[in-house]
């Protein structure tokens, strides 16, 4: 096996690498009803080197028999994946996170909570029949000339950086249709943080009924008004209702922190069950809170909250400000994974290889972090300071048995501005706007200069 894989998922992690062995990886494909022949590329053999490929940052097929020291071609390798089934893909990468759970109740916590980051984001894939059908392309662009896009919803652990579910949506599909198997993952006390597009009644109150709170950026529609006993815009009324809130004041905490009364919804959306929003209260008391960020830098001089954190004594404005700054770690972690790893672009051409694939490359990005948290233990920083860069090509090197070294240690810089801009020119080409079948024989009808 590679050697670096083996010391991630064996020395750091005795029990992680229980969960990845061959009985558990068999036991998977067995509780999924998936039988195989004992041969060269047994399921255990295909999820190892489909690891490393990743790792590699997802080279080509041909280029895996090298890597492996095996020989089979990329026709029996790609035919190998195909056959092992979607459910004992999910089934290792929901035993590696169970393996890892211990280290998510125990770190990161904020005020004793459990924190976790959850964001969307997209990624391209092959312009194939299948895919075009299920995940839609962006743009108006003709059949042909556009790729498929898919939209992914995507649970981090705060304190770890662990990612624990990501789920694939066509890309027509609101952020919060993944959000089934995301609460899934969060139990009583928990916190959840995230941005604009899970500000709503209906995402709260999920959360409330499972025990979770959130801290959860206001949507930028949502009128907020910090008048005391100010006047606000009734449920089913539609009269009057421009300029003024649509929550009820109840009581004052602060100058701009006080609790309110929101309303649900008329309308139930299609990403929610018909059963589990009649099962919905009517109303949901929150708090609505507003800080100003002061270091130089950041885009946003003023930040609006919503959170189901009540106590103003527990939970002080200045607080849930320090817990909403950790949002932007959420960022980074996408950055690693569609930059850093290439999940912008993924090669299966088919749904089920593409899940298959967003799933491997959900294992691969948590072995980084596994490194990362051993480099932080020893080397006694923060896992955040710890290089993702220098863990991941540590751990893609299939050569060498030596202890972890130290790792690259970021300098910490905080208000560092960067401008968002790109020195790197286009290339001057055309936009395709026609299919290449089309642009051929348009090149073929020009004459050929004598």
């Amino acid at each position: 096996m590679h050697h670096r894989i083996a010391f991630a998922l064996g020395r750091l992690r005795q029990d992680l690498d229980a969960r990845l062995d061959e009985a558990a990886v068999h036991d998977a494909c067995r509780g999924v009803g998936h039988t195989w022949r004992d041969c060269l590329l047994t399921p255990v053999a295909i999820l190892r080197w489909f690891v490393v490929q990743v790792l590699h940052g997802n080279t080509a097929l041909t280029h895996v028999s090298l890597l492996a020291g095996r020989s089979f071609t990329d026709a029996a390798f790609c035919l190998a994946r195909a056959r092992l089934p979607l459910a004992a893909y999910r089934a290792v990468l929901r035993g590696q996170v169970e393996a890892l759970a211990p280290d998510n109740r125990t770190q990161g916590t904020w005020r004793g909570h459990r924190t976790f980051l959850v964001d969307g984001s997209s990624f391209s894939m092959p312009d194939t029949p299948e895919l075009r059908a299920h995940f839609g392309t962006s743009g108006r662009a003709k059949p042909g000339c556009s790729f498929p896009v898919a939209r992914i919803l995507a649970l981090f652990h705060a304190g770890t950086g662990m990612l624990l579910e990501v789920v694939a949506a066509p890309l027509r599909s609101h952020e919060m249709a993944g959000a089934g198997s995301v609460h899934a993952h969060l139990g009583p006390g928990d916190v959840l943080v995230g941005d604009r597009g899970f500000c709503s009644f209906l995402h709260l109150a999920i959360l409330a009924a499972r025990g979770a709170h959130a801290a959860i950026r206001m949507h930028h529609r949502q009128i907020v008004d910090f008048t005391p006993h100010r006047p606000h815009v009734a449920r089913d009324t539609k009269e009057g209702a421009k300029g003024r809130p649509r929550s009820r004041w109840l009581r004052r905490l602060g100058e701009r922190d006080q609790v309110v009364e929101w309303s649900k919804p008329n309308k139930r959306p299609p990403w929610l069950a018909e059963e589990q929003f009649a099962a919905l209260p009517a109303t949901l008391t929150l708090r609505e809170l507003r800080y100003d960020i002061g270091r130089p830098g950041y885009r946003t001089r003023s930040v609006t909250l919503v959170t189901t954190l009540l106590d103003a004594g527990a939970y002080p404005p200045e607080s849930l400000a320090e817990l909403y700054g950790m949002r932007w770690r959420v960022e980074l972690n996408l950055r690693h994974l569609k930059q850093t790893m290439r999940l912008d672009v993924l090669r299966c051409k088919t749904v089920d290889g593409v899940l298959k694939e967003l799933a491997v490359y959900a294992m691969v990005y948590n072995l980084v972090r596994v490194v990362m948290l051993e480099a932080a233990r020893r080397q006694e920083r923060d896992v955040e300071r710890i290089s993702f860069v220098d863990a991941l090509r540590w751990l893609a090197d299939p050569e060498g048995d030596e202890e972890l070294p130290g790792l690259v240690v970021n300098p910490d810089r905080p208000g560092r501005v960067e401008p968002r801009v790109v020195k790197w020119r286009p290339k001057k080409y055309m936009w395709m706007t026609r299919t290449r079948a089309e642009w051929r024989k348009r090149l073929m009808a020009q004459p050929v200069a004598g």
